[in-house]
């Protein structure tokens, strides 16, 4: 007969027969439920907290920057630069308020304090194109090592004419003291054709240009002091100081070392012509150097228009007509074969034809006070009155204007270059 089995005890964390771990195991069970629902809540409750937090910063750094734009709008970049502060209180690493209060503190000058807020925006930010401009700037004025690199790298990228001109410059600047004016002119260059009116580039490009070609000038004394080319040097700066005969002599010089150097021969007969424009025998040798010329250089639409004024001196207006649009043949753009046809066709009798290669000479050159002239007369001609006293106006404005650079030039006694415009002082 089966023993009865004793009852087995209800299963607690409680009951005796459990080991102390095994209880301790239970009880752990028990209490992390209510454990685990407390830090949800609170993990939810920071999260909304953290939201509501952000949200309120964001609102202040957006207020604190709308602010800063109303005062510099004002012109109150003290009252701005707190206000970027106070972004910045919030937002230690806002490029825009770095940007901005570094582009105050450039502007003011202080190279220093700009170029400390710029560094921080770029290294949030490394595409911030014009801190990078100003801080390139800032390194140039303060003797920076890595000025040239920074502004090498972002003038070819900058489009705006203020932040290119601002960089152009400075970079010229870098390279013409460091010695370097074959990437100064360069830079220079670019420079008078984004902007050729501009005073401060006009003043740094003969600067630059003038010791660019004393430069290269001495080196070729140096090379070569009795050579030809040198003896071509010499006759053009003669020429460009108005002794026709001293360019002359040295013209001939060049030619006597070597026969068939290109161009000597047409600056010869240029000059030959230009020394006695109505002697027929200088006209005669002036005629025989172009020959040669063409020789040795070939056709070319200045060689033309030289054979054509010969005509002209000579009243042969059949060969004249003849040079002159061949020269505007091989060059429809030579201000001189425009000039020359429209006065040729005038005398000619033919002041329709004469009229649209005067235009376009004016239009070639706008300041060509003959080809101003010129169209003057040929307007009246056709009586063409607005258009004729236009042009009378023009040709007096630059008349005025040329004066007045003529002056300056004898203020620095010098002679300015030579000019092949026939114009007399009255009116048409």
């Amino acid at each position: 007969m089966k023993q009865p089995q004793p009852s087995k005890p209800h299963e607690s964390a409680f009951h005796l027969g459990a080991s102390p771990a095994v209880a301790a195991n239970r009880v752990g069970r028990l209490c992390a439920r209510p454990l685990v629902l407390v830090l949800t809540l609170l993990a939810s409750a920071l999260a909304v907290m953290a939201a509501q937090t952000g949200a309120s910063r964001a609102a202040g750094i957006h207020d604190h920057l709308r602010k800063a734009a109303e005062y510099l709008k004002a012109n109150d970049p003290n009252s701005a630069v707190k206000e970027f502060d106070a972004v910045l209180a919030l937002d230690p690493k806002n490029a825009e308020a770095l940007t901005n209060r570094g582009t105050v503190r450039f502007l003011k000058g202080n190279c220093q304090s700009a170029s400390q807020d710029l560094r921080s925006a770029l290294a949030v930010d490394p595409s911030l194109l014009k801190a990078k401009a100003m801080l390139g700037v800032c390194e140039n004025r303060m003797g920076g090592s890595s000025a040239k690199a920074l502004l090498e790298s972002v003038y070819p990228k900058l489009k705006e004419k203020h932040w290119r001109t601002m960089v152009g410059m400075e970079l010229a600047g870098l390279y013409y003291q460091q010695g370097d004016l074959d990437r100064t002119a360069s830079v220079i260059r670019s420079l008078v054709d984004l902007d050729p009116e501009n005073v401060d580039i006009l003043y740094a490009a003969q600067r630059v240009y003038s010791e660019l070609a004393d430069d290269t000038l001495n080196k070729l004394a140096v090379v070569a002091p009795q050579s030809a080319r040198m003896q071509q040097v010499i006759a053009e700066r003669l020429i460009n100081a108005g002794d026709l005969q001293g360019a002359i002599e040295h013209y001939r010089k060049a030619l006597e070392i070597n026969p068939r150097l290109p161009g000597v021969c047409y600056e010869l007969a240029e000059a030959v012509l230009e020394s006695s424009p109505n002697d027929a025998q200088a006209q005669a040798e002036a005629e025989k150097e172009l020959e040669t010329a063409v020789k040795l250089d070939g056709e070319s639409a200045r060689a033309e228009c030289l054979f054509g004024r010969i005509a002209v001196l000579r009243s042969d207006l059949e060969s004249a007509y003849a040079r002159y649009s061949r020269a505007f043949t091989l060059n429809p753009r030579e201000v001189e074969a425009q000039i020359g046809l429209g006065r040729v066709l005038m005398t000619m009798a033919k002041p329709q034809e004469a009229v649209k290669y005067l235009r376009m000479a004016v239009q070639s050159d706008p300041l060509n006070t003959e080809a101003h002239y010129r169209l003057a007369t040929v307007c009246r001609k056709l009586q063409l009155k607005d258009e004729a006293e236009k042009e009378l106006r023009l040709l007096q404005e630059i008349k005025q204007t040329k004066e007045r650079v003529t002056e300056l030039y004898r203020q620095m006694n010098k002679k300015p270059k030579a000019q092949d415009e026939q114009i007399p002082d009255v009116e048409p």
